[in-house]
């Protein structure tokens, strides 16, 4: 039976996600397992009865932002409690992971404080928060009284959690691997989220065909070290990434297949040769180098130098001729010198990226990064990644202009920014608006592509499949 509010009105959740793809699939495994207790999405915080802020640690400040989003739902459950009514509030992710005692001193308007491996026993922490209501009385909760669960379970939460219902307009992520054992000196990963776990190969390909089934054309394979996977077979032999990827490509019914985010250490041959061999990978990857000097590599503990990235770009391309390529780049790292910016500035133009994220870096507290006394002056900092993203948006623009005039295959998922307009996404992840039906969001259609810009590329829809849903 499903649980209602004293109004008879069904309970709502507001889920807000920051940060990766990761955090997306996690927020809507959170969705699942909170739908059997009768909660439904609700649009924004003020609509909801359940509000779970989905948090990440890899930026400085993101914590504070935190505070700063939760000052705000304080206010909310203060008016919400004057009406007689429930409001919790949850925080969820790596920010919950790493300061969860911290936020329940700053702020005892937190209900649960959740790490990334425990959310499946929310039911349990929202049992837990009424029953401590009950006994003090829930407008008067004190201060200290809020459910902290940021225990590294035993278990995986992955044989807890229901069926999953995440497709949007034809795409869906499939989480099969998680935490990290590189040990980067600028990354938090390997504390909130653990080390390395890959799921099991027979789970892995139930929920990729269950998501097939549900309308998947395209699934995007995640985890923090994505081919480092090594999954436990049926018959109890270790499956690589790539025999994973030759797996789910032979599902009936997916078109597309992506896999984030990469480590350069993890690209084996046969992984290589899968984007060559498996028509359904798509001709795009994100493969983050960081920097491109092998001194700032080195300090970083990357475990690869400038000469292996640049061999391994040369192999994907040879294997794949249209293979389009993504990066990230910190910039700042301590002990970065002028010399070590113009390699980074180097390799990029020697690579060619499609796209690319690149950040000042930040120290993030626990790491040995922040311990480092050699620090970048912030405006050294700020001028370099200046620098950095106008060489990354010039060759983001001259991708996007090569594709002017040809006519490439589009999943729309959404809304464009104008009137009557279609958003979707090209096999090399560009975005692509053009005149249409919303009728066509979830489905694969043929796009002539007229203009590239910065960011995005101006189409016209050319497929006879859209006289159909026209």
């Amino acid at each position: 039976m499903k649980d209602v509010r004293t109004d008879g009105q069904p309970k709502r959740v507001f889920i807000r996600t920051y940060g990766c793809q990761m955090n997306v699939y996690d927020s809507d495994r959170m969705a699942d397992v909170l739908r059997p207790l009768g909660y439904a999405l609700a649009e924004a915080a003020d609509q909801a009865d359940l509000v779970v802020l989905n948090t990440c640690h890899i930026r400085e400040h993101a914590s504070e932002k935190v505070y700063s989003e939760l000052g705000r739902l304080r206010d909310l459950k203060t008016e919400r409690r004057a009406e007689g009514r429930d409001y919790t509030i949850a925080v969820a992710g790596c920010v919950a992971q790493a300061e969860g005692e911290e936020i329940l001193r700053r702020q005892p308007a937190v209900d649960i404080v959740v790490g990334p491996q425990a959310y499946h026993r929310f039911p349990e922490l929202l049992a837990q928060v009424a029953r401590k209501s009950a006994a003090g009385g829930s407008k008067n909760r004190m201060p200290g009284a809020g459910v902290l669960d940021t225990e590294f379970p035993p278990e995986s939460k992955f044989d807890h959690l229901p069926s999953p219902q995440g497709i949007r307009a034809g795409s869906a992520f499939l989480s099969i691997q998680e935490g990290c054992d590189k040990f980067c000196t600028f990354c938090v990963v390997p504390y909130t989220r653990g080390m390395e776990y890959s799921r099991p190969v027979a789970a892995v390909l139930a929920e990729a065909r269950q998501l097939v089934a549900a309308g998947a054309l395209e699934l995007t394979v995640l985890g923090q070290n994505v081919n480092a996977y090594h999954g436990e077979g049926p018959d109890g032999s270790t499956w690589s990434l790539a025999r994973l990827v030759r797996a789910i490509g032979e599902i009936p019914g997916l078109a597309r297949l992506r896999y984030t985010t990469s480590h350069p250490r993890d690209m084996d041959d046969d992984l290589i040769a899968a984007h060559g061999e498996v028509p359904q990978l798509m001709p795009y990857l994100h493969l983050p180098v960081q920097s491109g000097s092998n001194r700032i590599l080195d300090a970083m503990n990357r475990g690869h130098d400038r000469d292996l990235y640049l061999r391994i770009v040369e192999r994907l391309r040879n294997a794949r001729d249209n293979l389009a390529l993504s990066s990230d780049f910190i910039v700042g790292f301590p002990g970065e010198s002028d010399a070590d910016f113009d390699e980074t500035m180097r390799l990029i133009q020697q690579v060619g990226f499609a796209s690319a994220y690149a950040f000042r870096y930040s120290r993030r507290p626990g790491t040995p990064g922040a311990a480092l006394t050699d620090q970048v002056p912030e405006n050294v900092k700020v001028a370099r990644l200046a620098a950095l993203q106008a060489l990354l948006g010039q060759q983001a623009r001259a991708f996007n202009e090569s594709k002017a005039g040809t006519t490439v295959p589009v999943l729309f998922a959404e809304p464009g920014r104008k009137a009557g307009q279609i958003m979707g996404k090209t096999p090399w992840l560009q975005s692509v608006y053009a005149q249409g039906d919303p009728r066509l969001f979830g489905r694969i259609v043929d796009v002539r592509l007229i203009e590239g810009y910065a960011n995005s590329l101006l189409g016209e829809i050319v497929t006879g499949d859209y006289e159909v849903a026209a």
